[in-house]
């Protein structure tokens, strides 16, 4: 088998190969004797077709099976004496395929970047310090309670917090706009979901006003036409509702899966939770900075192949998110609405092994443990979620490659410039749920 590479562009290389036609011709016989197997033709027996009558009858069949196996066979074969990276399937093209004659043909490929890492020392991180106060546990036990409210119908001024249901219909240069009517909308005052000056404009309404709130459309608004533009909007309340919060009893501490009547145990546990949260923020507030640095201090080509399977991941997501299901072909997602994403998820995968490998670095068994020591203590039942994972070996394997991903976070840590900063556990939640969307 003679081979011989080149490269075409960046990641993609060309591999020749010609193969003997002997080791064809064997390949073509043993094709031809699996298609002619159990076949009955008049005049001959099942199964005992002549080789000649079976090669005029399957023999363009039986070479295109041969052929492809035996591009296969060699190009895998290559690539491992080779010891190339392949990145992706090849696409193989035949260039001499005649009877008696030598195969050739050409396979088309991706390898994976070879990737030497810049030093750990030019990353910076500003790492946050945090904890836990009873200003936050008491904020905590409010918002509990303000889930759980029962929203009971109310005479009085709305204020922040309150719920009011609402007509409303908005215009600009005096011409109603499309998307700004509805009616019998649910609004909390103080959520933000509306635009600036909407919310704050109907705090201190009652049931049965009517209001004008002229308000102005945000510069990042997400439709085009109506980015910047003032408008006027004409509402009426039709109801206020002012929540009702639930009593700190056995009853609600039961709905957090908290069998205890005593509010002070109640507190410890929710601080436990809180505690955990904090500081898995924490490390991926960290680890985060530490990825970003990676990229932007090691600049990597990617293959386009793994970028593809990328795209299809993030597509396959979006189906499922918005519930298209089966019904719904991810293919008419445009790829371009997913490719940074994808290159950037590539090239961070492709960052993260080669520190790994630099660094020699095994899942720790200390690492795993805690990891999914974290997890089952937040279950009513943790020694189950422990047994699943340490006799699941999928499910463990995950947890493994979190647990690596510290490690490499960790080492990075260890040489980068760090800074310290005081913060606090409101703004890193808000920051760790930013950065989730």
């Amino acid at each position: 088998m003679q081979v011989s590479i080149e490269t075409t562009s960046g990641l993609q290389r060309c591999m020749t190969i010609g193969v003997p036609a002997a080791e064809v011709e064997e390949k073509v016989v043993v094709e031809l004797k699996k298609l002619s197997k159990g076949r009955r033709i008049d005049g001959f027996r099942a199964g005992k077709i002549p080789p000649a009558v079976a090669k005029k009858m399957f023999g363009k069949q039986a070479r295109y099976e041969a052929i492809y196996q035996q591009m296969q066979q060699s190009f895998f074969k290559a690539v491992q004496d080779e010891d190339l990276k392949l990145a992706g399937m090849p696409n193989f093209e035949p260039t001499v395929d005649e009877d008696g004659k030598d195969l050739e043909f050409k396979a088309t490929f991706e390898v994976y970047p070879e990737i030497t890492l810049a030093d750990f020392s030019a990353i910076e991180v500003e790492q946050k310090a945090a904890e836990v106060t009873d200003a936050d546990l008491e904020n905590m036990l409010t918002n509990l309670q303000k889930q759980h409210a029962k929203w009971e119908e109310s005479t009085e001024a709305a204020v922040d917090g309150d719920q009011v249901v609402i007509d409303f219909e908005g215009f600009i240069d005096g011409e109603a706009f499309e998307g700004g009517k509805a009616a019998g909308y649910s609004l909390t005052l103080g959520s933000n979901s509306m635009i600036p000056g909407f919310e704050t404009g109907l705090v201190g309404a009652k049931a049965g006003e009517e209001k004008t709130l002229d308000v102005a459309f945000p510069e990042d608004y997400h439709k085009e036409e109506l980015k910047g533009k003032p408008a006027q909007f004409k509402v009426s309340v039709q109801t206020v509702k002012k929540p009702e919060l639930p009593e700190l009893n056995a009853e609600f501490f039961g709905s957090f899966g908290i069998e205890t009547a005593d509010l002070a145990e109640f507190k410890s546990e929710i601080r436990k939770n809180m505690d955990r949260e904090l500081a898995r923020g924490l490390r991926n507030l960290a680890k985060q900075q530490v990825i970003a640095g990676l990229v932007e201090s090691n600049n990597i080509d990617v293959p386009a192949s793994l970028v593809d399977q990328e795209i299809d991941r993030l597509r396959q997501q979006a189906v499922q998110q918005f519930g298209g299901g089966q019904k719904f072909d991810m293919n008419m997602l445009p790829k371009e609405l997913f490719k940074e994403q994808a290159e950037k998820r590539v090239a961070i995968g492709l960052l993260m092994n080669a520190a790994i490998e630099a660094n020699e670095l095994t899942p720790s068994a200390e690492k795993v443990e805690a990891l999914i020591e974290e997890v089952a203590a937040s279950y009513q039942d943790p020694e189950e979620v422990r047994t699943y994972y340490n006799t699941n070996p999928q499910q463990k394997a995950q947890v493994e490659a979190l647990a690596l991903e510290e490690q490499v976070v960790e080492k990075v840590l260890a040489q980068a410039k760090v800074s310290q900063v005081e913060s606090n556990y409101e703004e890193v939640i808000r920051l760790v749920n930013q950065s989730a969307r």
